[in-house]
């Protein structure tokens, strides 16, 4: 029988959002002490990725950029914090319903967990936990609306704010010195020296240019683009990476397996696909790690399998041409990132670097499996969402400075280029309808990274437009048709308006 019980609409509804809060507070610090992945709204993050049309997700990406996933979990956090408002309110008149709404709602986050590959059944805890305790927390608000006098309704607003801000202290604990946590095991590993360094680009790598990308760009400000809600956490002394598939034997290799065996060292520039033109999802650093080549081929690869899929930690996949693997290219297998081990962020404590392809099929992070298999007997992630199968990075420049302002008289018009693989032979810079000037060029020792380029412009006051084309290593210039980054990239001229005062 459905009864109204005291206190206004509006108390319930607070009771119903405290106590969710609290709910999930405490759910995500029991994560942060085992799995983060599991986390209720990470889990649930990760299960809107899984299922959403392909047409969403272009357009919201498209929309906000970088900023996708964390306006998703900040819009599923909201939601969740609605629907505890909601259901508070609900349970004020109608009991039976509002604890049916609370089980199923905890049922929807367990079921998005146990279902996110890499996780198992222990991961519906953090969510289960997180309905226990708004399910208790909304009946003790009903047994204390019915002595109003008792002071209950006060010990549980009390309480149940001061469970949440410590379970959100907690969780931040964990997840920098807690069990979950993994900088300090990572800050622990001393890698050993390169045995084949790099080949260091010359005495002019660098240009001293203000607002100029460096060539190799620091660790902190490297892009980031990976399906991840939750980073994986993984402890390098139980990592492993397994080899498997169109093999004639089956290799599994430890951490230490991979730091035993010839390290080699080199600059390669990666690139994501969904780089715009002129934009910034691209970056050069100097990596250490393994043959890519040799260390598959002690497996004995089947020579019918042209493709090699790659498998994150986290489930995400990427197909490489198995032909690039074993062309020559310095595929590799890296454990380090410009002189430190792999950040978390960006794949600790192995990921994958393979020049010459955009980062989509090439350069998996927290890498756990390399399978050697064909092309029509699977699709990696991104080819089942519309994007196409393994396809050369395109030539692209970029301007870097200035952009918009500048002061009349000389001024440094610089920028980067790059044809990973083949090379950046020449850059072109053109004022307005002008003649395209060619630009100085910075020394580099393999066509694998990015190249800085500058011209000196007399610029007189006005607004100008600035475009720069650049040619690869084989002499092809780089196109000026226009074309969005799907399916494989986007192409077209960079150009920037400056305003010379």
């Amino acid at each position: 029988m459905n009864t109204t019980l005291p206190a206004s609409p509006r108390a319930w509804a607070a009771a119903g959002l405290i106590a969710t809060l609290a709910g999930l507070a405490v759910g995500h610090l029991a994560a942060a002490l085992t799995e983060p992945r599991s986390a209720p709204l990470s889990a649930l993050s990760d299960a809107v990725i899984a299922v959403v049309p392909l047409e969403v997700s272009h357009w919201f990406i498209d929309l906000v950029g970088t900023a996708d996933k964390p306006l998703l979990i900040t819009g599923l956090g909201l939601g969740v914090a609605a629907a505890g408002a909601a259901i508070g309110a609900l349970r004020r008149t109608r009991p039976w319903p509002a604890r049916a709404a609370v089980v199923a709602l905890a049922a929807v986050g367990a079921a998005a967990a146990a279902t996110r590959p890499g996780l198992g059944a222990a991961a519906v805890v953090p969510s289960l936990l997180a309905g226990a305790l708004a399910f208790a927390g909304l009946e003790w608000w009903a047994r204390a609306g019915r002595d109003a006098e008792s002071g209950t309704r006060r010990r549980f607003l009390l309480v149940a704010g001061g469970v949440g801000v410590a379970a959100l202290v907690g969780s931040w604990w964990a997840s920098r010195v807690g069990p979950a946590a993994i900088e300090a095991d990572r800050d622990a590993v001393a890698l050993p020296e390169a045995d084949v360094p790099a080949t260091e680009p010359g005495p002019v790598a660098d240009f001293e240019v203000e607002g100029l990308s460096p060539y190799r760009v620091p660790n902190g400000d490297f892009y980031r683009i990976d399906t991840a809600i939750t980073v994986p956490r993984i402890d390098v002394d139980s990592w492993r990476l397994r080899v498997h598939g169109m093999v004639d034997r089956e290799r599994t290799y430890t951490f230490d397996d991979l730091l035993g065996r010839e390290l080699i060292e080199r600059d390669i520039t990666l690139a994501c696909v969904s780089n715009p033109v002129g934009g910034d999802l691209v970056g050069n650093a100097r990596w250490l790690g393994v043959s890519l080549a040799e260390l598959l081929a002690e497996a004995g690869p089947d020579p019918a399998a042209d493709q090699l899929v790659s498998r994150s930690d986290d489930g995400w996949t990427a197909g490489s041409p198995s032909e690039l693997v074993f062309d020559g290219r310095d595929a590799i297998i890296a454990v380090g990132m410009n002189g430190e081990p792999l950040p978390v962020d960006h794949g600790w404590p192995a990921r994958l670097v393979i020049p010459g392809l955009y980062g989509y099929v090439s350069a998996t992070k927290w890498l756990t499996e390399l399978e050697l298999t064909t092309f029509d007997a699977y699709d990696a992630y991104w080819i089942t969402r519309g994007w196409s199968e393994p396809r050369p990075i395109k030539t692209a420049s970029r301007i870097d400075t200035p952009r918009s302002r500048a002061s009349g008289g000389t001024v440094a018009v610089a920028g980067v280029a790059w044809a990973q693989h083949r090379g950046i032979s020449a850059v072109e810079l053109r004022v307005d309808d002008g003649d395209w000037r060619p630009c100085e060029l910075s020394d580099v020792a393999t066509g694998d990274t990015w190249r800085q380029w500058r011209l000196e412009w007399d610029a007189e006051p006005g607004e100008h437009t600035l475009t720069v084309r650049a040619t690869d290593g084989e002499g092809e210039v780089q196109t000026s048709e226009e074309q969005g980054v799907i399916p494989d990239g986007a192409t077209g001229l960079h150009s920037v308006t400056v305003s010379v005062e």
